[in-house]
């Protein structure tokens, strides 16, 4: 009988993992353990690969990409793990295996999945995903000011988390920034946290809020760019905090769709557009403040109030919103025929338009929205009652539920502005895709061409 000699290659990084109950080993025992409830006693951050035998079980926090790739070799198979393709790329090319690699060979481990594989040879071994993050469905009452009250709080114990995190017990002093719009999700951050500062005794000189402005001509010092930036200032104007306000002014030559699709390592529109505006953000703040790290933002809010426009997706209807456990997080689910194994779905898949941007500029992002405990209350609240199926009812419920939260918790009066995406805020819409295009399918051959 023929004996295979497996082998498993992690190419994370370690220190990007961020625990606050346990540390490194103990969070990859509980990994390889397979115990779903283990793993989700996992408070942080995390993208974690763990091994004994020819048993393999990876896991991931939403925020944090996770991917592999299987590889034959005459010894027995090998498992690449990294948070990107290239990476897998180049290390199958630095042992010898590029021949056997392909973009869409590669895999993405799911948010909120253990992922086993047994690594026996041919043919491939089937994963198995056991669930480990399941949260509870309208478990709240139909009170907005409690539902309010509980949601702005848990994203407040996740910024203090962060913020404690970050300072060591006291031991640093280093800047907070926020990715800011003056949106609902990117105002809540900023205000959850200039609060908690206050609370924890931080000085909040450390804390600066950005806002980016793409604009032609003379009008990048000006307000002839995007709209968000009018939209940052008349939001901290109102809440007597405009002294926060940063503006990273930028011109549309700044844009190279090429390298967005690059670092990006994906094609869906709306991602690009995003990853685009975040790459111009982070650059010119990296410009400015060479040794800045934290970065928070409000990405995954939209997703955890159902805050997407319904109509411009024909595959979605109110009652496929509202009735789905995280569709907006997790898209249609693992082992359905839409879930996609290359890239896994919703948030879970197109949180690198976050993540990476901020990777390539030396940034350590956060987002207290993609943590368990404020997605657990999220999913509790109860939007069929709340709506009655009425679209219009839906889109209005966010910024109800936050602004009575944000004053509940940090006795601000939150303004609330109509939804806008943070790429046609930085940049006029029709002027951001004249200049970097809007077709998934130009973005899939400019990705494919990179490995040509």
């Amino acid at each position: 009988m023929q004996r295979y000699l497996s082998r498993v290659v992690d190419l994370l990084d370690p220190s990007l993992n961020t625990f606050s109950n346990v540390d490194l080993d103990e969070a990859r025992r509980r990994v390889l353990s397979g115990d779903p409830d283990a793993v989700r006693g996992i408070d942080g951050s995390f993208a974690l690969v763990a091994s004994e035998g020819v048993t393999v079980r990876m896991a991931r926090s939403m925020d944090r990409p996770l991917r592999y790739f299987l590889a034959k070799r005459h010894e027995g198979p090998a498992l690449y793990v990294a948070d990107r393709i290239d990476t897998l790329h180049q290390a199958l090319a630095a042992d010898g295996l590029a021949a056997q690699f392909h973009p869409s060979y590669t895999r993405m481990v799911p948010a909120h999945y253990v992922v086993d594989l047994a690594l026996v040879g041919c043919p491939d071994p089937e994963p198995i995903y056991t669930r480990f993050f399941t949260p509870k469905r309208e478990s709240l009452p139909n009170d907005l000011d409690e539902i309010g009250r509980r949601y702005v709080g848990a994203l407040a114990d996740e910024v203090t988390k962060w913020l404690t995190q970050i300072d060591g017990g006291g031991s640093t002093t280093e800047p907070i920034g926020v990715a800011f719009s003056g949106g609902i999700d990117s105002g809540s951050v900023f205000l959850v946290t200039y609060h908690t500062m206050l609370r924890l005794g931080m000085s909040p000189t450390r804390l600066k809020a950005f806002v980016l402005n793409v604009a032609s001509g003379d009008d990048v010092q000006g307000s002839g760019g995007g709209p968000d930036v009018e939209q940052a200032r008349a939001f901290l104007s109102t809440v007597g905090l405009s002294l926060f306000l940063e503006e990273i002014a930028a011109s549309p030559d700044d844009l190279d769709v090429c390298d967005t699709v690059r670092v990006l390592e994906d094609y869906k529109t709306l991602d690009v557009e995003c990853a685009t505006m975040g790459l111009r953000l982070c650059r010119g703040i990296r410009e400015r403040y060479p040794e800045w790290r934290h970065m928070a933002d409000g990405d995954g809010g939209d997703e955890n109030l159902k805050d997407y426009p319904i109509e411009e997706n024909s595959e979605l209807t109110i009652r496929s919103v509202v009735d789905n456990l995280m569709l907006y997080q997790e898209g249609w689910g693992v082992g359905r025929i839409k879930h996609s194994l290359t890239y896994s779905g919703g948030l879970s898949r197109s949180y690198v338009r976050t993540y990476a941007p901020a990777r390539r500029y030396g940034f350590a992002g956060f987002s207290p929205f993609t943590r368990p405990g404020v997605m657990e209350v999220a999913e509790g609240i109860p939007f069929a009652a709340l709506t009655q199926y009425d679209v219009p009812t839906l889109y209005l419920l966010k910024g109800e539920i936050v602004r009575r939260g944000v004053k509940a918790v940090t006795g601000l009066d939150m303004p609330i502005f109509p939804k806008r995406r943070f790429q046609h805020g930085a940049m006029p819409a029709d002027a951001m895709r004249a200049r970097i295009g809007d077709s998934e399918a130009s973005y899939r051959r400019t990705f494919h061409a990179i490995y040509g």
